[in-house]
């Protein structure tokens, strides 16, 4: 491992890469604790630390888990890369039912660009809509805007401007990350939110006293041993054998090769978890506005709020398996890959091309979706 890094460092190019990634990576952070006007710096940091409060179990720590601790200062990085991310993942569902979008897929980088250019827009819609119904949030748990003499709707619309203007440039930032350094920009962007909070989670525990410090041992043993096991996983594949034809176009004879189709056993990566705590947060969310007397909010506080919850656990594990399947059939079209396999002149060695191509790939992504769901949710639940 030493001397990989100590190999990377020695390439130029690669050595500038690493240097650029690791420079956005900290101007994210350090924007991550910058607030935005008319909030005090402490922001809503008592909510979060208030662990009798369903608020901070629930929706608001999720999504300040998300943020990288942003949320809890109030900071101009508030919404996070979410806004960016949803809207990705929006328009990569909408091309399976919208034909025109499903084009433009095809279409390879020229499509892939305009669909970008629609994710932005998206992305930007998103934003505002989150960065007001964050204004109300804030405003519903008591948080004050102090400034000038100004009307009220002036600091609002600051406020909101700001929460839009640092959704968009970490959308910005997370691209260049992507085109100019190490990676994908918002995966490591995503990585850095979890793992700002690493030092305080493992203070925090420490500080317990000795129960502390031997669950945070077991803690520190079980991620060394989860981690090879997610790599191990990640990396694997099912190689389906393709071989091509040999065909005469012109005056060149192409095809003869054999080569195969990569499926990897996990597919759908990590938008199950993700999606189905997006959806469970959504009741906790709408439970704030309701009387704290009702049966319907203490039940949400009490089973949907609560992460360790039964009701919880049980949905969590329910949504992360459908989404498991959800999204691959989304991404994953057997039907179209097998007409281009046909079109092409290939095929899978004893197995005929088109329809029966298509059942058989289709079987296949069901074994693999079913072992890739009960990996998802194994480590989810851990």
């Amino acid at each position: 491992m030493l001397t990989g890094l100590k190999n990377a460092f020695s390439i130029k190019e690669l050595r500038g890469k690493i240097i650029f990634t690791i420079a956005m990576l900290v101007l994210y952070r350090l924007g991550a604790h910058i607030p935005v006007p008319g909030i005090p710096f402490q922001g809503i940091t008592g909510l979060f630390s208030n662990t009798g409060t369903s608020v901070a179990s629930g929706a608001m720590a999720l999504l300040n888990l998300f943020s990288g601790g942003a949320l809890a200062y109030v900071s101009v990085f508030s919404l996070g890369i979410m806004p960016y991310i949803t809207s990705s993942i929006i328009l990569q569902m909408l091309q399976a039912v919208v034909p025109s979008l499903h084009e433009l897929a095809r279409e390879g980088e020229v499509g892939q660009t305009k669909i970008t250019q629609y994710s932005r827009y998206l992305t930007l819609a998103l934003a505002i809509l989150n960065s007001i119904g964050y204004l109300f949030l804030f405003k519903s748990f008591g948080i004050s805007f102090n400034g000038a003499d100004a009307p009220e709707i002036i600091f609002d619309i600051v406020i909101v401007g700001t929460l839009v203007a640092g959704a968009m440039l970490i959308m910005w930032m997370g691209e260049l990350i992507t085109q100019r350094g190490i990676g994908n920009g918002m995966s490591l962007i995503i990585f850095a939110n979890i793992m700002a909070g690493l030092p305080q989670s493992i203070y925090s525990s420490v500080e317990n006293g000795n129960s502390g410090i031997l669950m945070t041992v077991i803690v520190c043993v079980v991620i060394l041993i989860v981690i090879p096991l997610i790599v191990y996983i990640e990396r694997g594949q099912r190689r389906i054998p393709v071989q091509y034809t040999r065909r005469m176009i012109g005056r060149k004879m192409y095809g003869g090769s054999s080569t195969y189709l990569p499926l990897k056993i996990n597919m759908s990566g990590v938008i199950p978890p993700i999606f189905a705590s997006s959806i469970l947060a959504v009741p906790t969310l709408i439970a704030q506005f309701g009387n704290s007397d009702q049966s319907w909010v203490k039940w949400i506080n009490s089973n949907l709020a609560n992460t360790t919850s039964v009701w919880y656990i049980a949905l969590y594990a329910l949504m992360i398996v459908f989404f498991c399947f959800f999204y691959t059939e989304i991404t994953f079209n057997p039907d179209e890959t097998a007409d281009n396999m046909k079109q092409y002149g290939g095929f899978i060695p004893g197995i005929r091309a088109g329809s029966a191509t298509s059942n058989y790939l289709s079987y296949v992504m069901n074994r693999l979706n079913t072992v890739g769901a009960v990996y998802l949710l194994f480590v989810a639940l851990i």
